[in-house]
């Protein structure tokens, strides 16, 4: 049996199909070649067409078909994973009513932060495990005071990954993971919150069925399968977010586990057994894909929105290198980029920063002495003292990461980034062959129950290497020191 795994990205759609013994990837594909694009009508809006996603996840799913590598008949089951937190509106006959308000818009920043004093701070936390600040919840919100005419039209909210379900299938479910990445969820009371949906004036009914993440969310329709020479009635049988879908593909399922990603943006994501919570909620918790009402597992998540964005940034400001080119470059210049330091936070309000808009900014630029070479490692450097930022938060609210998994995958693919990350935090990361895809595909086999437990899913995975501290370990904590200054400059 093959499974087929999806991953709704900022960037492009990539498709896996991965063998269900053997759990090894068969083809990868990814759609479109160029990056696609975020609308952004006033500074701090990020949109971008779920139409356009669609049209893309069925482009790469042709695209891998027409390597001939497998037989798309043999697809058994779907698996899904998304960019977290956009808002995706729709009307009775499931037709999109306006662009999606993705992850990195920061428009209902203030609506969430009036929404977090006015229901109770203690309440938030403690029942949400969040404030509602700039999640999907305020998103709605936003809708629903700017365009009450559209408002009145929606029959249905979703996801990003649940619209590409809905397209698969005609049916709209929806999980307790999504709905608490969207801050609709009471931990407490194990239920839709009565506090969000009261005070926003939100009726439930624009609210999915909601169903187990690793369960059936609806059939293959025949008119879909027949064009993408798939099997009618094939299942749907996952879908998750990018970040807890991430720690699924590197095995990060049980409390004291952490994984990490770095691409538009950077993520720092432990696993813990509580109902946990930041009092400043500078860093998030939701539901992981394995959380039930009788075995609490909660995501803790670090996000940092200007990560791959500033590298893709980088590229394009300074006459479009490849990423090969760009690391090669950096690898030339010595650490601590000749007293250059960049800070990243160019992507909306960032939450580790209490919800401000930094902005990105380039600090002690000498024109006689730094070169472009010297603005690659430098991102780099600054991409991985954000991360450090951050885990320090983590670590105050008793996330303590012995070692780290991650993907060989964007930009942990830079060796200068990499050996950057690891001796700023000063804790090892084993990297692991494995992205979304792949890891939808995976989580797929588990939800179609191929595998009796998910811990089965992995008995394969091993990882590629263990990149540990080295002598530069005291360098980058000294560097890390002089950026911080900077940053809490900038802040103030």
């Amino acid at each position: 049996m093959l499974l087929l795994g999806i991953d709704i990205g900022t960037s492009s759609v990539k498709v896996s199909v991965v063998d269900a013994d053997s759990q090894q990837c068969i083809v990868s594909t990814s759609y479109p070649e160029t990056e696609s694009e975020i609308s952004s009508k006033q500074a701090g809006w990020a949109e971008q067409s779920p139409s356009m996603w669609w049209e893309h996840t069925q482009q790469a799913i042709l695209k891998a078909n027409a390597i001939k590598k497998y037989n798309p008949a043999d697809i058994g089951a779907i698996g899904i994973s998304y960019q977290m937190h956009g808002l995706v509106t729709v009307d009775k006959e499931g037709n999109v009513l306006r662009d999606s308000i993705i992850w990195c818009d920061s428009r209902a920043v203030e609506i969430g932060n009036k929404a977090f004093d006015e229901i109770g701070p203690s309440t938030c936390l403690q029942h949400l495990l969040n404030s509602p600040g700039n999640f999907t919840a305020s998103k709605l919100a936003w809708v629903k005071e700017n365009e009450p005419d559209l408002y009145e039209k929606i029959d249905k909210i979703m996801l990003p990954g649940d619209y590409i379900a809905l397209q698969f299938t005609g049916t709209a479910t929806t999980s307790i993971s999504s709905l608490s990445e969207g801050v609709f969820w009471d931990f407490v009371k194990n239920e839709l919150s009565e506090d969000v949906f009261d005070y926003f004036g939100f009726s439930k009914s624009v609210i999915p069925e909601i169903r187990d993440v690793f369960s059936e969310h609806g059939k293959l329709s025949s008119s879909v399968a027949a064009s993408l020479s798939l099997t009618a009635g094939i299942p749907v049988t996952y879908k998750a977010g990018d970040q807890p879908n991430n720690a699924l593909s590197l095995n990060v399922l049980e409390a004291g586990e952490v994984a990490a990603t770095a691409g538009t943006s950077g993520v720092i994501y432990g696993v813990s057994d509580q109902l946990t919570f930041d009092p400043k909620s500078r860093i998030n918790t939701f539901a992981h894909v394995n959380h039930t009402q009788t075995q609490k597992r909660l995501g803790v998540l670090l996000c940092i929105n200007g990560t791959g964005i500033l590298n893709r940034w980088m590229k394009n400001a300074t006459g479009n290198p490849t990423y090969q080119q760009m690391n090669e470059a950096a690898q030339k210049i010595a650490v601590g980029s000749n007293g250059l330091f960049i800070l990243p936070f160019g992507n909306g309000a960032e939450r580790m920063l209490e919800n401000k808009i930094a902005g990105a900014h380039v600090h002690n630029l000498d024109l006689n002495i730094h070169t472009s070479a010297h603005l690659y490692r430098a991102s780099q450097e600054g991409i991985a003292f954000a991360f450090r930022y951050g885990l320090d938060i983590m670590k105050e609210n008793k996330m303590n990461p012995s070692i780290i998994r991650a993907g060989r995958a964007n930009m942990f693919l830079s060796d200068v980034f990499t050996n950057s990350f690891v001796n700023t935090l000063n804790i090892p990361v084993d990297l692991y062959n494995c992205d979304g895809s792949v890891g939808a595909a995976i989580g797929a086999g588990i939800g179609a129950k191929v595998y009796a437990t998910a811990r089965e899913a992995f008995v394969h995975t091993k990882p590629l290497a263990t990149i540990e501290p080295g002598a530069s370990a005291k360098q980058y904590n000294e560097l890390y020191g002089q950026w911080k200054v900077l940053l809490e400059k900038s802040l103030s």
